[in-house]
């Protein structure tokens, strides 16, 4: 008998069906060993030597490996073709060996990228050793988390500035915290565009403003409503005679996407299924070890022969000859450590008759199966017009851009989905020629404001990573995972990372004391020596001394620090987060605000305590700035000049007027209705505060309950020392309700403010 040793049951179930009598085989279920979690498992004195240990829980698989073992005459280790399946792979032939059970038995390691019976047969038919390179990128890479851990973490606990620093997961929680910061040091710029309103032959059409009296219109040319009012007075009222200056036609074409890596798969399965780096990598697990796809761990864009043949000879016969390109396409992979001798994802076969898959199986597979047919498709063909129209007054040159699909090519199949896409859709123009009349029925200027970097999400965050060099397939879902599981990060509506007081702590701190280990580039050379050790080019013990010598220097470093210098570089660090209007003096004292550290995390606190209590969660300030525009709502102006040095301004908290030394709220107003004589009364103090209006009593304590439409922190209801915020006046019984059941942590934090 032959034993086969893989790495997840499903796997060992759909493999064992193609071997038949006379093999066993069975799962590992991942990792059986890890490092002995305690202080010196990586002897840094001594070669690096590690410490192993069985991992929980996984006693009984080796038993049932050791078992089959004994009744074997071969042994057969299948785990997945990858560094940390090789590292499965020795740590389960060590185990073995030190338990002497391999005498006389012959040891083979077999690797196959797709579960098929031709590709597992092919496999076991051209065994190969254990790749100890492979395996000493995996001692490395785990030493190296191993002694950043260890040696990060408790510096962390002590002076309770979050749970854990990693190698990887750190960069990307810095690289959200600083596309929060950019956002935030974002200012709004106005700008105008003018569009028209065009017809001839009754058809109409759009077109853009970009010449006037002879200058070029760009984007931010037009700067304010004035210069708009003044250039749509110049080329006079509708309709407006025009005719066609210049006409410009061209045959364009795109060419199909490269099939699926690891990481645009995740990022294509964001976008368009909505699916976290998680579930899809969960979900290819299932479609790989069920044999229908390729290995779903892969930074390379080729495919095998084989499998450009039955591509090609699907399309000609599904689709027509017209669809098959005359030679294949041919990819070239991005990433400068790619493995060539591993696929892309692809499916394991091409007939698309996989009609038993449901739920987010069929949905990924459809994804893969689509991706993979388009890439060798012919390409998409297009005939592309732009037309230049000029006022009969030579005064404005409007342009409009018409572009028509006239081959489908492999968007007969497939269409990528793209983050934050400008590009226009498909738009036809009507026939004309040059010299031809136009009418212009009217003159569109629409008010616009540059917007702030958007923030990540996991598809975008993933290729930022993976364009810095950051991260391998193996390991993008998990960093996802991790920095959203250690409550670094959080997610909005849109599906977009922000980062939490607890991802502004620990940025902060490793922004200062680890420089290098939040350094892109530091981490993605670590990155590049890994791979150097996988191909044998460094040595495992060069590249672990390289790396110890300076993340050692940093965490000595780090150790001598006083807590005192690290809440002050917090707090420089944060310092706009916090007080985006600069004013950090405490309400009730008006000593300097900051962070202060506990055990139950950070929070605002005044430099006065124990004198004066003031306390502010760090929660009320995390609130993400909304950074969506919607084609339904108009962006709102952030910042109006009233004259008299008054300005009317949008801020974290809403609308207010400000003389320069005093910020009052101006929530009722917006740019179109504050007026300098409101903004003058709102800065004097003459506005009356809105009297209180009554709701009804309280049956639990027999007390009135008022609505204040007005607050420091908006409307509020209150009723016997109970204060709650509201968005609008609620009824009495809503009233009753939310005074009631104010928990009473919450209670005495409000008061505290008071």
């Amino acid at each position: 008998m032959n034993l086969l040793i893989v790495e997840s049951p499903s796997k060992a179930k759909t493999i064992e069906k193609y071997l038949g009598s006379g093999w066993r085989v069975i799962a590992s279920v991942g990792h059986v060993r890890d490092l002995v979690p305690e202080d010196g498992s990586v002897d840094t004195e001594h070669n690096f030597k590690m410490r192993w240990q069985i991992m929980p829980g996984k006693e009984k698989q080796l038993k049932l490996i050791t078992d089959a073992l004994a009744k074997a005459d071969a042994v057969y280790l299948a785990s997945d073709p990858d560094r940390e399946g090789e590292a499965i792979a020795w740590h389960i032939l060590d185990i073995l060996k030190s338990k002497k059970l391999l005498t006389g038995k012959k040891v083979y390691r077999v690797a196959f990228h797709e579960i098929t019976k031709k590709a597992v047969l092919a496999a076991i038919e051209n065994p190969r050793e254990i790749d100890d390179n492979l395996v000493d990128a995996y001692m490395v890479r785990r030493a190296l988390d191993y002694l950043i851990g260890f040696g990060i973490s408790p510096l962390l606990w002590r002076r309770n500035l979050g749970k854990s620093a990693g190698r990887v997961q750190s960069v990307a929680v810095k690289l959200v915290v600083d596309r929060e910061r950019e956002i935030e040091d974002f200012k709004p710029v106005e700008y105008w565009s003018l569009d028209a309103n065009c017809e001839i032959n009754k058809s109409s059409f759009k077109s853009s403003l970009i010449s006037f009296n002879g200058k070029k219109i760009e984007k931010m040319t037009i700067e304010n409503k004035s210069t708009v009012d003044d250039i749509v007075s110049q080329i006079g009222e509708p309709v407006i005679p025009a005719h066609i200056e210049n006409i410009e036609r061209k045959k364009t074409t795109r060419r199909s996407y490269a099939p699926f890596t690891t990481s645009t798969l995740q990022q294509e399965a964001s976008r368009k299924l909505s699916f976290s780096s998680k579930r899809t990598m969960s979900t290819a697990q299932k479609l790989y070890e069920s044999g229908l796809i390729t290995y779903m761990r892969t930074d390379a864009t080729n495919l095998s022969d084989d499998a450009v043949r039955e591509i090609r000879a699907y399309i000609a016969e599904n689709y027509g000859d017209k669809f098959v390109p005359k030679t294949p396409n041919i990819y070239i992979t991005k990433s400068k450590n790619a493995q060539e001798a591993h696929e892309a994802i692809r499916p394991t076969h091409f007939d698309n008759s996989e009609k038993n898959l449901t739920g987010d199986e069929a949905k990924l597979y459809d994804l893969i199966w689509k991706r993979t047919i388009a890439c060798q498709m012919t390409n998409a063909e297009f005939d592309s017009v732009a037309v230049d129209i000029k006022t009969d007054n030579n005064v404005a040159t409007f342009h409009a851009v018409g572009t028509t699909r006239t081959f489908d090519g492999f968007m007969r199949v497939y269409i990528e989905t793209r983050d934050d896409d400008d590009e226009q859709d498909e738009n036809k123009l009507p026939k004309m020629n040059v010299g031809d009349k136009i009418d212009v029925k009217s003159l569109l200027p629409e008010q616009h404001f540059t917007q702030p970097p958007a923030r990540y999400t996991e598809a975008s965050l993933v290729k930022k990573l993976e364009e810095l060099g950051i991260g391998r397939p193996s390991t993008y879902a998990t960093i996802m995972s991790t920095i959203v599981d250690r409550n670094y990060v959080e997610q909005d509506k849109q599906h977009r990372f922000h980062p939490t007081s607890g991802g502004w702590v620990i940025a902060s701190y490793l922004d200062k004391y680890f420089t290098e280990l939040v350094d892109v580039n530091f981490t993605a050379k670590t990155e590049d020596t890994l791979d150097d050790v996988s191909n044998g080019k460094t040595k495992k013990l060069d590249a672990l001394n390289d790396f110890w010598g300076p993340t050692k220097s940093m965490i000595d470093g780090a150790r001598g620090i006083t807590t005192t210098e690290i809440i002050d570089q917090i707090n420089s660090f944060m310092h706009k987060h916090l007080f985006i209007d600069g004013n950090d003096k405490c309400p009730q004292c008006s000593g300097k605000l900051g962070i202060k550290l506990s055990k139950f995390g950070a929070f605002i606190g005044c430099e006065n305590y124990p004198k004066c209590n003031y306390t502010k969660k760090l929660s009320d300030v995390d609130e993400p700035v909304n950074t969506e525009n919607t084609t339904q709502q108009k962006p709102q102006q952030t910042s109006v000049e009233l004259g008299d040095g008054i300005s009317f301004k949008i801020g974290r908290y809403g609308a207010y007027v400000t003389d320069g030394s005093k910020n009052v709220s101006a929530k009722k107003y917006n740019a179109e209705t504050i007026t300098i004589d409101i903004a003058r009364e709102l800065l004097s103090g003459e506005v009356k505060k809105a009297e209180p209006e009554k709701l009804g009593k309280n049956p639990a304590t027999d007390a009135e309950i008022y609505y204040y439409p007005t607050g420091r922190y908006g409307a509020y209801i209150s009723s016997n020392r109970v204060n709650v915020s509201v968005k609008d006046k609620p009824d009495l019984e809503t009233a009753i309700d939310l005074i009631n059941n104010k928990k009473p942590s919450t209670k005495k934090f409000f008061h505290r403010q008071k």
